[in-house]
């Protein structure tokens, strides 16, 4: 099988360690993938701050980018979800709605494809310590991807889950939300963190890089220990293998 990697624009510019253990993490399930190098921004930014005409232009790239690809996987959620308002944002043009429905039915978000895809539930992966998962608005909420994490988390060898107080609350990241709201959103952030340190986690966990830049760099401004990471990252971590966190320290 192959598959075409959506990268996302925050993996690429400022965790790209979360875009290397995608590709490690397909691979070892045997799984090629490929990087179209058109691709860009989903458009997702100006979407959600109402410039229409603009995301459309950053959509028709996405759709000329991916559209030989079988399979479009990208560890975001949030992205992946973007994908979806396509066809509803071509909607009145039959030119463009078809393809970018056909985007749309393929894309899926990295843990979505090994449940639903690949049939996966244990990738191989060791981690040892307690953690907890926050479970991002975008992937929980518009993609309806809930279970795929935590069924995947349950099978990391040496890894205990705590729950996560109030977990379906949003970290406060919100896109554009944080930077508009910027006191509303340092509240929001304040109580996740506090939720994150009530269970006594050693790694804070989740699958879209915008939430755990926002929620790790609250914790790293209050001097807290509690290493952050990507799901992609921590079920590419094996017997012997590499560790790729962004730490708090």
């Amino acid at each position: 099988m192959k598959v075409a990697l959506f990268a996302t624009c925050l993996a690429d510019m400022f965790r790209p360690n979360v875009g290397k253990a995608t590709v490690e993490l397909l691979e070892h399930l045997g799984v090629e993938t490929e990087f179209p190098d058109s691709q860009v921004c989903c458009g997702q930014p100006a979407y959600n701050t109402g410039y229409v005409k603009e995301t459309k232009k950053a959509a028709k790239n996405m759709i000329r980018a991916f559209e030989k690809a079988e399979y479009v996987v990208t560890p975001s959620g949030s992205c992946a979800a973007m994908f979806q308002e396509y066809p509803d944002l071509f909607r009145d043009d039959p030119k463009w709605h078809d393809p970018a429905k056909e985007l749309a039915d393929k894309t899926y978000e990295l843990t979505q494809f090994i449940i639903d895809v690949l049939n996966i539930t244990d990738v191989g992966a060791r981690l040892e310590g307690k953690a907890t998962y926050h479970t991002s608005c975008h992937m929980m909420r518009l993609l309806g991807v809930k279970d795929a994490p935590f069924t995947l988390l349950s099978h990391v060898r040496g890894l205990e889950v705590e729950p996560l107080p109030n977990s379906q609350n949003c970290c406060g990241f919100g896109g554009t939300f944080s930077v508009k709201m910027p006191r509303i959103s340092e509240q929001m952030v304040d109580e996740k963190v506090d939720n994150v340190l009530k269970t006594g986690a050693d790694y804070l966990i989740g699958a879209d890089s915008g939430c755990l830049l926002n929620i790790g760099g609250r914790l790293e401004r209050l001097g807290k220990k509690v290493k952050v990471m990507h799901i992609a990252e921590v079920l590419n971590c094996r017997q012997g293998g590499n560790y790729h966190g962004f730490e708090n320290q």
